[in-house]
């Protein structure tokens, strides 16, 4: 099982067509990409445009054949409403959340 962690900047006015587009980009993603568990969101409490996209994967091959190159049109919108600053990949080995 991986993680992948998308950092966002998402202006306040944009936010909540922004939440909107990865809510149906992630279900999308979920019900139609081999691999694919879902995601959570998360917002900054000190700095509101600072955004994480937290997605579950089976394995990273299952999460590099969807991103590919790195511009997946499944994720076009949420570009559109927000900046992508980065993305990082990682195993995850224990999950002690309740």
């Amino acid at each position: 099982m991986i993680r992948v962690i998308y950092r966002w900047r998402v202006a306040a006015e944009n936010f909540e067509q922004f939440r909107d587009a990865w809510r149906a980009t992630t279900n999308h993603i979920h019900d139609s990409v081999a691999g694919a568990r879902g995601s959570f969101m998360l917002r900054s409490a000190e700095d509101p445009t600072e955004v994480l996209t937290i997605a579950r994967w089976d394995s990273f091959a299952d999460w590099k054949g969807f991103f590919g190159n790195s511009d997946p049109t499944q994720m076009q919108r949420m570009r559109t409403l927000g900046e992508r600053v980065s993305v990082d990949a990682f195993a995850e080995i224990e999950d002690q959340t309740r």
